[in-house]
């Protein structure tokens, strides 16, 4: 098979391209990028018209819920990926607190078993830190490293014990895996449903303050400092993690980070609402955060964009703010909400392309050619257009949940082809 993506703009962060071109993609395989080559493309080539369009590397997500095995009610892999295609991911990356957790081999073969009979993204799992998740005693990393997973953590919890987290990082290490920490001081944070705060305080919900965050990741740090081992902590949220992070990457610390869409666009004034659709964890925060998150994600401190995509049903989202579950869909919403960054000028196109690609794909060493666009290298591309219209639906999204607080928003610009190994796994209605 081949396809050629004509007289795009094409953006590759990790080579510096940013030039029109054409993309001749045979098989499975990137062949060529430069001008011209739609005219000698080979017999029988599909050829897609991608002027005033980006083609960029297949977009890259490093954490995400696919739910399965054990809630495929609320999102299975098969649904999971068709949301993370119609979003312009061609890799995701998928958290280990399924049921049960991704903490053995067994686990982790049936996961990409899975992905490899009915997904339309590459799944990257993730292992657990812990057995059970239970954060008492370390799950056999090396097995999960031979099996497939790519890092591991404890997502949902973080390692609260100390000393199980040196060991962790110890282990880790041997084995060549980054660990992926969710920054929480259970005992800071425990009972609260949003952020604590003046919108706390005016709602009448108990609050989780930043420095529940930035209370671990202070700690993580040291253990890092002694340790060595690559770490990368999820869905930074505050001002004070921010500033944890920036001194630790001035140390040479072999740190990485990521932010979230909801956390880099909302604030704890939409919890006023009530709407369960904004409760998350780490909860949104005060505008300050949000100003923070944007300029350390644009000069560089935070490394990349993921979505924490957590699909819910209405079964966990339909109950008082106290108690529905925390969490909110984003596969299909991250790429129209980063471009908003770009048409505020809050963030540099190539920056946000950055980080949605080859910066993701470095901080957990996801692979040769992973978010990049190269000859030789993995067909994985996205093409998008950044003035197509999109107002969000929930409704008629490709995930089995409906938890987003963004619903009816109308934004500018989105994924409409991807391709993954090679194969057009989504392509928009009207081209």
């Amino acid at each position: 098979m081949h396809l050629v993506l004509r007289g795009g703009r094409v953006i590759d962060p990790q080579s510096k391209r940013d030039k029109s071109a054409d993309v001749l993609i045979s098989e499975d395989r990137i062949a060529r990028i430069e001008p011209g080559l739609a005219a000698a493309a080979p017999k029988g080539a599909r050829i897609i018209d991608c002027r005033d369009r980006y083609v960029v590397p297949g977009l890259v997500d490093l954490h995400v819920h696919l739910r399965e095995p054990g809630h495929e009610y609320k999102e299975d892999i098969a649904s999971g990926t068709r949301a993370a295609a119609a979003g312009g991911f061609s890799t995701v990356c998928c958290m280990p607190n399924t049921t049960p957790p991704n903490d053995c081999r067994a686990v982790t073969d049936l996961i990409l078993n899975r992905a490899r009979e009915v997904g339309q993204a590459r799944v990257r799992p993730v292992g657990a830190i812990s057995k059970g998740l239970a954060g008492e005693t370390l799950a056999e990393m090396g097995e999960m490293k031979d099996a497939g997973v790519v890092a591991v953590s404890d997502d949902g919890r973080p390692v609260a014990n100390g000393e199980l987290m040196r060991r962790a990082l110890e282990y880790a290490k041997t084995f060549g895996l980054p660990v992926v920490q969710h920054a929480e001081d259970l005992e800071l944070s425990a009972g609260g449903v949003m952020n604590e705060g003046v919108a706390s305080t005016r709602a009448g919900l108990r609050g989780q303050p930043a420095a529940a965050e930035a209370a671990m990741v202070a700690r993580d740090l040291e253990l890092v400092a002694w340790t060595g081992t690559r770490y990368h902590v999820a869905h930074v949220s505050s001002a004070d993690t921010v500033r944890l992070l920036r001194d630790a990457k001035r140390r040479g610390l072999p740190v990485t980070c990521e932010v979230t869409p909801h956390h880099l666009t909302l604030t704890d004034l939409a919890c006023l609402s009530y709407d369960t659709a904004t409760k998350c964890a780490p909860p949104l925060r005060t505008q300050a955060d949000v100003d923070a998150l944007r300029a350390a994600l644009a000069d560089g401190t935070i490394d990349c964009i993921a979505t924490d995509h957590a699909p819910h049903t209405s079964l966990e989202k339909d109950l008082e703010f106290d108690l529905a579950a925390f969490g909110m869909i984003g596969l299909e919403t991250a790429l129209p909400l980063t471009l908003r960054l770009v048409a505020e000028k809050a963030l540099p196109l190539e920056r946000a392309i950055e980080a949605l690609t080859s910066a993701p794909a470095r901080a957990l060493a996801l692979g040769p050619g992973v978010g990049a666009l190269e000859p030789g290298g993995p067909a994985d591309v996205t093409v998008i257009d950044p003035d197509r219209r999109v107002v969000i639906d929930r409704a008629r999204g490709r995930s089995k949940s409906q938890n987003t607080p963004f619903h009816g928003w109308e934004l500018r610009g989105c994924a409409i082809l991807t391709v993954c190994a090679g194969r057009v796994t989504y392509e928009a209605e009207g081209g």
